[in-house]
């Protein structure tokens, strides 16, 4: 891939995204998400089993898959993402209706970056939302923005908090506790580094 970043978008059938999407990005559609997303950024390919969707897609999928399958149709898209490439992901319309699909979709935010993505985001009307690894992590933000950093998967460890009102050199955050919700952004930049597990960072839209 000659060291070139690759940033692809994926559409999801939650919550129609009221923002703007990159234009400068390869566009998976997933099935129903095509109802809000169509006429609102130009779709590259649509792909899913299509159960949710009144009419055709343009472009015509090249495949359908049954609606009776092990996979949600995002996480077809993020296989097809990695298959063509894709060094950075965008989910849209992930947030809202139904719960169970939400937490399916931050799910995907882990098996991309598990497949070697190096930046994955979900994008919602309320906030965004990364999984960040180990090793050094840097966030663009506003400054009085709420951000709030959760272990998934397990226990993790955060040393060298930077931008953030509360902040620790050694901050462990146990899988069942609610420790790091609600920190404030003192600058237009934080940043901290993740030394044991997975975490997931929290921007939300609403400034204090």
């Amino acid at each position: 891939m000659n060291g070139a970043r690759k940033l692809f978008v994926i559409l999801l059938n939650g919550e129609p995204f009221s923002g703007e999407i990159p234009q400068n990005a390869y566009v998976l559609c997933c099935d129903g998400a095509y109802s809000w997303a169509k006429g609102k950024v130009r779709i590259d390919e649509n792909l899913g089993d299509f159960d949710s969707l009144s009419e055709e897609p343009v472009p015509p999928p090249s495949r359908k898959f049954p609606s009776e399958k092990n996979e949600t149709d995002g996480e077809l898209a993020v296989d097809r993402a990695v298959e063509l490439g894709a060094t950075d992901i965008l989910f849209y319309g992930g947030g809202g209706k139904r719960e169970d699909h939400f937490l399916g979709n931050l799910h995907l935010l882990y098996k991309a970056k598990r497949a070697g993505i190096l930046s994955a985001a979900l994008k919602t009307n309320g906030a965004e939302i990364s999984l960040a690894g180990e090793g050094g992590q840097r966030f663009s933000c506003k400054r009085g923005q709420t951000i709030s950093l959760l272990p998934f998967g397990g226990d993790a460890h955060i040393m060298e908090m930077r931008g953030l009102k509360y902040v620790s050199d050694d901050l462990r955050l146990r899988y069942g506790s609610t420790r790091g919700i609600s920190n404030l952004t003192t600058d237009e930049e934080f940043s901290f580094r993740v030394n044991k597990g997975y975490v997931l960072v929290i921007i939300n839209e609403e400034e204090v």
